[in-house]
């Protein structure tokens, strides 16, 4: 039996029975990241030896729990993988950056690392992200290019490509992401995946990202379940993230599988300024119709706001410019050119700029949440185009438009701090995937889970051949 190539939920339901162990799991994921990491280049760091501890681990807790009900994690065993911006203990978190020094002392986690490790995860590798996870394509001087396993002469996407192609792969069954302006949604388009942005706040994190209240850490996965799984367990509180909302105790897998008739759908082909591919556009309104014929109530509209793109590249640049700073001239010199042009921009920017970016970003939250008070939740694409050609760091000039304005539905909903989750929703002809982007109400995660899940249900998640 492939391992590789199941879920994590179809992997404990495995473990529980007997009839496959986390070490047999571990093993074989191994041995496929041997094979096929060539190919993706998805791992700044694989721990081959952390991989196994940890399985066995996990394997003689299922040994206990099967003869005498001892407890397990809620994904105890299940390969996992953690993207280089997230710390984890006892290995090196580089970010992307020659400028980090890896001979450090790692010693703590981050807090969804921290949870995924109580709750049995058997994590083995670090996955590649651009440096400081500063663009929507995963390249960088320090780990070179990555790629997608659909077809790796394309790009998987970014910052968290790395993860997203891991995934897609059968590298691990589950990974955590950050997502700054689209990082976990648009690879996990690109690629072929589920990826989930959580209500800002939902998942704590720490260290708190220098680029600010549009940064979130979500999880990667090959199945909505999976995702409902992973939130379970890193949706829970941390005091070292003073943003982070008050726990809830929501049980994201409780009402997953309740459907979505009579749920009031906003369908918003172009955010009423995008330009969308064509196949693109034709595979999320078959998706549309879809999610119709499960019994939610449709209305194809607009929400009525201006594209924010000058609102999201200034405040990051803005923000890249601060850690730029902080590297120093010695961490410059060997620093990613794009990232360097960010800070640059940024440089620009007067403190009378950043402000009045802040009042436009207030707007366009007001205008949101007044929107979605008439719907439960807005269907768009999750990504403008199919994947396009790996390319390496400073291969095109970084102006806000080269580095967003092709994914012109992920950033809006950083800034306004909607939960949103992208899933797979059919192949174009060229057989690249394309994603399908379901944003919710603030706080109303439980919702674009499920809405998520009833398309799931009718449309599966197909894996590349690779």
């Amino acid at each position: 039996m492939d391992l590789t190539q199941l879920t994590a939920t179809e992997l404990i339901e495995l473990y529980r029975s007997g009839q496959a162990s986390p070490v047999e799991a571990m093993r074989q994921v191994l041995e496929r990241v041997e094979r096929v990491d060539p190919i993706l280049n998805a791992f700044v760091l694989v721990d081959s030896d952390a991989g196994l501890a940890a399985a066995r681990e996990s394997e003689a807790r299922w040994v206990a729990h099967r003869a005498t009900g001892a407890p397990v994690g809620a994904v105890e065993g299940v390969p996992t993988t953690i993207k280089d911006i997230l710390w984890t203990k006892g290995w090196p978190t580089l970010r992307g950056s020659r400028a980090i020094n890896p001979d450090q002392p790692w010693e703590e986690d981050a807090p969804s690392v921290a949870r995924l490790r109580e709750a049995g995860a058997a994590m083995f590798g670090k996955t590649t992200t651009p440096e400081f996870g500063c663009k929507a394509e995963t390249n960088s001087p320090l780990t070179g290019i990555s790629r997608n396993p659909w077809d790796p002469s394309k790009t998987p996407g970014g910052s968290s490509g790395g993860t997203a192609a891991a995934i897609a792969a059968g590298l691990g069954a589950l990974s955590m992401g950050t997502d700054g302006a689209g990082s976990v949604r648009i690879p996990a388009a690109f690629c072929g995946n589920v990826g989930m942005k959580a209500s800002f706040g939902r998942v704590p994190a720490y260290p708190l990202s220098p680029f600010g209240s549009v940064a979130n850490v979500g999880p990667h996965t090959m199945s909505v379940t999976d995702c409902a799984l992973m939130m379970n367990v890193v949706a829970q509180p941390d005091p070292r993230d003073w943003t982070s909302l008050p726990y809830d105790g929501v049980d994201y897998l409780a009402e997953l599988d309740d459907g979505i008739r009579g749920i009031r759908i906003a369908y918003s082909p172009t955010l009423g300024y995008a330009e969308v591919d064509s196949e693109v556009a034709a595979r999320v309104d078959t998706a549309v119709r879809e999610l119709e014929a499960l019994g939610a109530i449709v209305e194809q509209v607009d929400p009525g706001i201006e594209d924010p793109l000058d609102i999201s590249t200034g405040l990051w640049f803005v923000s890249s410019k601060t850690v730029y700073d902080s590297l120093g001239p010695e961490g410059q010199v060997v620093t990613d050119p794009d990232f360097a042009a960010q800070a640059a921009q940024g440089a620009e920017l007067s403190a009378q700029d950043v402000q009045l970016l802040t009042l436009k970003r207030n707007a366009l939250g007001t205008k949101m949440r007044l929107f979605m008070t008439r719907y439960d939740v807005l269907v768009t694409p999750a990504v403008a185009i199919p994947a396009f050609e790996a390319r390496p760091a400073g291969a095109v000039p970084m102006t806000p438009e080269s580095m967003l304005s092709w994914t012109p539905f992920s950033y809006p909903f950083n800034l306004t701090q909607q939960p949103a989750i992208t899933v797979p929703c059919g192949l174009t002809s060229a057989g690249l995937p394309v994603g399908l982007q379901i944003v919710g109400r603030a706080h109303d995660d439980v919702t674009v889970l499920r809405a998520a899940r009833a398309y799931e249900s009718v449309h599966p998640v197909p894996r590349p051949r690779i």
